[in-house]
């Protein structure tokens, strides 16, 4: 394992530094002009060079890229983004395997199917598309399925994680779910009133979890159009002015919900009550991604993946740039993480349960030991802020995708 000897606290620097002295290379200008007095900045022209520790990268992209998503057992990525296409791309050497037409408005969602075998892209236009894999054999052949339409502009896409059904969140408050190949309509849930911000199948298949900007989180059966629970802001307890991110435990008993105004709560599923609240980020900062790890079976010196039931430790980012680890058993704060700019994402290693990768915008992702807090390593190459990201090859990987336009494919130790 990669180490670094930069600790965990260096990153508490000024804010507007975004860049190191020793990230910086000057190319002076040797032209044979003298310089005039009154040159700015003594005459000197330079050209600032980034550093960039990736592995490879994909530049199909024309305008920024806003989501990626890594197949599950093939060296694939899939990106969209702002130019209304996505990409099917190979991680190795930067390929484009086909390219996912048909939007007319930016791709805001992609992803893979949990077997592989089909990939969803989903655009602010409402549209939901879907391919297919051609045979087994080729992974690099695909053709195009059906469209799914019914939402307004889709903010969300998540595959069911057993078998191909396929739920989206709508700006219009809506939430749709198909099952696939057949593109049938399964259900739509009808109980939100703001733009649905985020949700998740429980990890058992057997629920679905979902919130809105209007601070309404929603328990439903798959089953049924009306909620199993629901909590609002009328609740002074939950009141979180907006809920914007959430993760659901590998047991699938609790929920853990980020709010626009910073605070965290945590939610029992069985009760469907607020069971306690976490407060370690910035009042005022949007708690953006929430994740659960599995610390106590690395430190035992165990295999257990983080989607086993014992997982009790959850993971928060948020614009103030803090990533906080909370202990789930005491409710305490375990070790707060850095980064010079908002957390926009997080990610759990799926083998190694006490890695987390924390993805910005100040431009880099970062990979730490959630044990004690240690930075693993830091992953540069982006130009601009980085607005999602994906693990890949079984965690050996992380694909971002960032407004500069590229997806970068990085190791993650």
């Amino acid at each position: 394992m990669a180490t670094t000897d930069q600790p965990a606290h260096e990153a508490e620097q000024d804010e507007e530094e975004f860049l190191e002295q020793d990230d910086i290379f000057v190319e002076i200008d040797q032209g044979d002009e003298p310089m005039d007095e009154d040159d700015d900045a003594g005459g000197i022209e330079g050209e600032v060079v980034w550093e960039d520790n990736s592995i490879q990268h994909f530049s199909g992209h024309e305008g920024p890229v806003y989501t990626v998503s890594a197949h599950p057992t093939t060296p694939l990525a899939v990106s969209g983004g702002g130019d209304d296409a996505g990409y099917i791309w190979d991680v190795t050497d930067g390929e484009i395997i086909v390219k996912l037409t048909g939007h007319t408005d930016s791709v805001s969602a992609v992803g893979f199917s949990s077997d592989g075998d089909m990939v969803s892209t989903g655009g602010m236009d409402g549209k939901v598309r879907v391919w297919r894999r051609v045979g087994k054999e080729d992974y690099k052949t695909w053709e195009f399925l059906t469209e799914l339409q019914g939402p307004d502009e889709v903010i969300w896409l998540r595959w069911h994680p057993k078998g191909p059904v396929l739920v989206a969140g709508s700006n219009d408050s809506t939430v749709w779910l198909w099952q696939l190949p057949s593109g049938n309509t399964m259900q739509v849930f009808a109980g939100h009133t703001g733009s649905v911000q985020c949700g998740e199948f429980t990890p058992d298949g057997k629920r679905i979890v979902t919130a809105c900007a209007d601070n309404t989180f929603i328990y439903w059966d798959p089953r049924s159009p009306t909620p199993l629970f629901k909590l609002t802001g009328n609740n002074a307890r939950f009141d979180l002015g907006g809920i914007t991110s959430l993760a659901v435990n590998p047991a699938s008993t609790i929920a853990v919900i980020g709010g626009a105004e910073g605070g965290v709560r945590v939610v029992s599923l069985s009760k469907g009550e607020v069971i306690s609240a976490l407060g370690g980020h910035t009042d005022g900062e949007s708690v953006e991604a929430v994740a659960f790890v599995n610390i106590v079976a690395a430190v035992d010196g165990t295999s257990a993946p983080v989607g086993s039931a014992s997982a009790n430790t959850v993971v928060t980012g948020a614009t103030d740039g803090k990533v906080c680890i909370w202990d789930l058993k005491t409710n305490r704060l375990r070790t707060t993480l850095e980064h010079k700019d908002a957390v926009t994402g997080l990610l759990v290693h799926p083998t190694k349960p006490h890695f987390v990768i924390s993805s910005s915008a100040d431009h880099t992702l970062r990979t730490w030991d959630a044990r004690a807090g240690a930075l693993v390593r830091e992953h540069k190459g982006h130009q601009e802020p980085i607005n999602g990201a994906a693990l890949g090859q079984g965690g050996e990987i992380v694909v971002s995708a960032s407004d500069d336009g590229a997806c970068l494919v990085f190791g993650t130790e």
